[in-house]
């Protein structure tokens, strides 16, 4: 077998391939040997017809092409690995050349996996993000558990700062067109939590039950939604219920309520060790991510488009899937964002899946680098934890398929490179 290759670009190569008579020999017999089960002759059992008369038995053109298709197959895949060709889709496969037996010549373009040129990682350098746990910190949370274990006790005067009012509203823009997301029923409303938009809140302060109030603000300049940014809207707000906030004191009794705790103090030292255990696992994700963004702008990669284009539709679903949970649809995102379904893909899809392509190729070619593999023993041990995980019967079910074996071995890998990463930055 001969093996010539030209390139077509940076992630597409044609490979001509080329067998002469000794090769094919080799398939004819190989073929032969796969069709003899076949082959049915008096005087023999099945399976046991010697080969020289299984030939005979064969149609001539259909010996022929097995035999074409097997060589095909065959010398393609020795192709690609005595040229380190690692394809990423189905090769378009043109013969060129074919005397049965004798001669084969075909041509294979494939997309393949470009060359990856690694960084030095062994001496990048990432700042780790400091952690710290203030006493604001603390009594900001120490806030939020008395609001949850708050009293509300219905009263029938106006509502006031520090009362809770139950609300149904209702937001529409100047043209009178309900705007997404912009209305509610029954909502209960911490007046002076500033959880709702700048003027919201202090307009439903000095409302009673039963009273409805029409009222305009505009969104903030800053707001998260390009398309809401500085929009008026009028919302229309109707007030079903005041409650009065019993607000429990942080004392030891409160203390008692809220978990295992003797005193406040008990409580404010599991907050802080609490949070100091969360902001320490971000501050590590954040390090990892920033190691990561690092390499992928040093390495030297170019991404195939059917790997890119793969990709692209995999985020693009998970963003979906997303919006569904949050019950938005992707016409009211693409709507509140202002932009078209041409601008949401090459501006949010594409960089997105490019980092994530990217970084999956430099970190499986440090892996290859490093010789960081995954042992059965390591495989099995996180099997069996997943597996604990998760006790719905199906997804046991999926955890036992071979691709989900494959998939968590590949984690497995990806974590001990980055392990790897973290050790070295850290020198």
């Amino acid at each position: 077998m001969q093996v010539l290759l030209k390139s077509i670009s940076d992630t597409i190569t044609k490979v001509t391939i080329s067998a002469d008579a000794k090769d094919l020999a080799v398939m004819k017999k190989h073929v032969v040997e796969k069709l003899a089960p076949r082959v049915k002759m008096p005087g023999f059992r099945a399976g046991k017809v010697p080969m020289e008369l299984v030939e005979k038995q064969l149609d001539v053109n259909t010996l022929q092409a097995e035999v074409l298709d097997e060589a095909v197959n065959h010398y393609y895949g020795d192709a690609m690995a005595e040229k380190n060709l690692r394809p990423v889709g189905q090769p378009k496969v043109e013969l060129t050349k074919y005397v049965p037996f004798t001669e084969l010549e075909f041509t294979a373009e494939v997309e393949v996996l470009g060359k990856v040129v690694l960084p030095d990682y062994k001496n990048i350098k990432v700042e780790k993000p400091a952690v710290k746990v203030t006493k604001k910190d603390i009594d900001e949370v120490l806030g939020r558990l008395q609001t949850q274990l708050a009293e509300y006790v219905e009263v029938e005067r106006a509502a006031k700062g520090g009362d809770r009012a139950t609300i149904d509203f209702d937001g529409k823009d100047a043209k009178g067109e309900p705007i997404a997301n912009a209305s509610g029923k029954e909502y209960p409303l911490a007046l002076g939590s500033n959880t709702f938009i700048p003027g919201f809140e202090d307009n439903v302060i000095g409302l009673k039950k039963g009273e409805t109030k029409e009222f305009t603000i505009p969104f903030p300049k800053d707001y998260g939604v390009k398309a809401l940014q500085g929009k008026k809207v009028t919302f229309t707000v109707t007030v079903s219920k005041v409650e009065e906030t019993k607000v429990v004191p942080v004392d030891d009794g409160f203390a008692a309520k809220v978990g295992p705790f003797k005193t406040v103090d008990e409580l404010k030292a599991d907050i802080e060790k609490q949070l100091t255990i969360e902001r320490e696992r971000q501050a590590q994700q954040e390090f990892e991510n920033q190691i990561i963004k690092a390499l992928i702008a040093k390495a030297k990669l170019m991404l195939p488009e059917s790997l890119l284009n793969e990709q692209i539709d995999i985020v693009d679903n998970e963003f979906k899937q997303n919006l569904a949970y949050r019950g938005e649809t992707f016409q009211e995102y693409l709507e509140a964002s202002g932009q078209t379904e041409e601008a949401y893909r090459e501006k949010e899809l594409k960089p997105a899946a490019e980092d994530r392509l990217k970084a999956g190729l430099v970190l499986s070619e440090i892996a290859e680098a490093e010789k960081l593999t995954v042992t059965p023993e390591e495989l099995e041990i996180r099997m069996q934890i997943m597996k604990g995980q998760y006790t719905d019967a199906k997804m046991q079910e999926e955890l036992d398929k071979p691709e989900a074996r494959r998939d968590i071995a590949s984690r497995l890998v990806t974590e001990k490179t980055i392990a790897k990463l973290v050790g070295y930055a850290t020198k």
